[in-house]
């Protein structure tokens, strides 16, 4: 039985998942951080308000708070756009950057593709 669970938390699927929570809560401080620095700033100095989203979250519709809900998506669409735009793309082109080039062709593929212009040289009318 204890084998049975040394196994489990030793396969590397609880390890990773462990890792990529704890990178998880110290990636969301950065992006946090970023958020409270420059973007809270520019879009109280773009609306004016003290507090934009405590502005939103007083809308309500027949009683229900609809603006607790817009506040969340904008704040989660808001995170979205930081995350892509200053993390994921940045870092994705300088992954691509240093990339590996992809393996030749190998000769069956490069045989096919003269065989193919060959045919379209053919057809040409």
């Amino acid at each position: 039985m204890w084998e049975g669970f040394r196994n489990f938390l030793m396969r590397g699927n609880v390890v990773e998942l462990a890792t990529a929570v704890v990178i998880g809560g110290a990636f969301t401080k950065i992006v946090d951080g970023f958020m409270k620095a420059f973007v809270e700033p520019l879009i109280k100095l773009i609306l004016g308000s003290s507090d934009p989203a405590k502005s939103l979250e007083v809308l309500s519709v027949g009683g229900f708070p609809v603006g607790m809900l817009l506040a969340a998506i904008v704040n989660f669409l808001l995170t979205a756009a930081v995350v892509y735009f200053f993390l994921i793309r940045p870092l994705s082109s300088f992954a691509a950057r240093f990339a590996p080039p992809p393996p030749p062709p190998g000769e069956d593929i490069t045989l096919l593709r003269e065989i193919r212009d060959l045919l379209n040289s053919q057809n040409v009318r």
